[in-house]
Parts: C-alpha cells; structure tokens; sequence
C-alpha cells in the first residue's frame, strides 16, 4: 500500500524589494513555491502561496 501524502499551505505577502531573503527564509523551513500572484490590494503588492509535506 502507497502512503498518501498530505500538504500544509501557506499565503505571505511578499516586499518587491526584498523577495528573495522572504523565499529562502521559508524555503529553509521546508517551504516550497507554488506561485506568486498579485495582492488584493493591487499595485505592486505580490502574496506568494508556499506548500510542504506535513510530517
């Protein structure tokens, strides 16, 4: 029998200026890009959604 595997998910804001640190700063952690999309607030606010296994 396979095991299934099940993800936990994850919304941050991210700062134009400073995005890579946010990225590697969860991607440490186990957290893994799934796409970067514009805020609700518009402009060039970005949220960014992340997934990881859970354990």
């Amino acid at each position: 029998m396979s095991e299934k595997t099940t993800w936990e998910y994850a919304t941050i804001p991210l700062l134009t200026h400073n995005t890579k640190a946010i990225l590697d700063s969860w991607g440490v952690d186990g957290w893994e890009l799934v796409t970067v999309l514009p805020g609700p607030g518009g402009g060039d606010q970005l949220v960014a959604y992340l997934k990881r296994p859970t354990a």
